[in-house]
């Protein structure tokens, strides 16, 4: 019995010392300290190139207010954004358009009526503008489409469309073409849908002929639209161009977008 009961002390010893081994130690990564690449985790490659090329899109990401110019023959529009909330002003010479992040307002400077539609109008030339940064927007989804064939050159193209209840028009489509060898952007096609409510099989399109640098980042400075024949780019119809353009990552607040006492609202 006495010898029976050492080995079964024995045995004990044995599996506590194998319980208390010291464990190899594990490394702990603060995920807080690493520089990880979320544009390649997140976006297609092809519009992550198309992001890099024109200045990163980290970079566009700190940047707070945008503003450039558009000289027109009836004089300068001059458009202000703030780029996370898309707060605007659109200062034309006898009429300002904003819009507080809820609401689109108009003041008028003199009873001239504004012929257009504010609701339509008061995002549409900061979109172009902002291309290629604004197709990083939430709810976006990508797709690769036939190149588009100019002048005896192709360009890869990638088709651009949107969840439902995504912004004002989610029924909205663009196609971003760019140059392969450099990811360049270089065309835009669009479709137009805040009047219907429904996609469009018409296209329209633009090119961005020439960029500017503005803080790191290229930034268009003329567009060219295009008559279309067959929903492809055809002929020049006519140039847009912008001056006195300013990125900053300063903020202008929410107070800088409030409408006016003499404002209205639009329906």
């Amino acid at each position: 019995m006495k010898f029976k009961s050492l080995l079964f002390i024995l045995f004990l010893i044995i599996v506590s010392c194998k319980d208390n081994k010291t464990q190899e130690p594990v490394e702990s990564i603060d995920y807080s300290e690493e520089k990880l690449e979320i544009t390649t985790s997140i976006y297609p490659e092809n519009i992550s190139k198309i992001f890099e090329t024109h200045g990163g899109l980290e970079n566009w990401q700190k940047m707070q207010t945008l503003k450039f110019t558009m000289p027109k023959e009836t004089g300068d529009e001059i458009t202000t954004a703030d780029l996370h909330n898309r707060y605007s002003i659109i200062e034309m010479p006898k009429h300002i358009i904003g819009y507080d992040g809820d609401d689109v307002w108009i003041q008028n400077k003199d009873n001239t009526p504004y012929k257009g539609n504010p609701k339509f109008y008061y995002n549409l030339m900061f979109y172009f503008y902002a291309m290629p940064f604004v197709l990083a927007d939430d709810g976006i989804v990508y797709e690769d489409v036939e190149p588009l064939t100019f002048e005896g050159r192709a360009y890869p193209g990638i088709k651009i469309s949107y969840e439902k209840g995504v912004g004002e028009s989610p029924e909205d489509e663009y196609i971003i073409y760019y140059d392969a060898p450099t990811g360049k952007m270089t065309w835009l096609g669009y479709t137009v849908t805040y009047f219907t409510n429904e996609k469009s099989k018409e296209w329209h399109f633009i090119r961005y002929t020439d960029w500017q640098d503005v803080n790191g980042l290229k930034l268009p400075k003329r567009m060219t639209w295009y008559e279309t024949e067959n929903n492809l780019p055809s002929t020049k119809r006519n140039d847009v161009n912008f001056t006195n353009v300013v990125l900053t990552s300063d903020s202008k607040g929410a107070s800088s977008f409030v409408k006016p006492e003499n404002a209205e609202f639009v329906k």
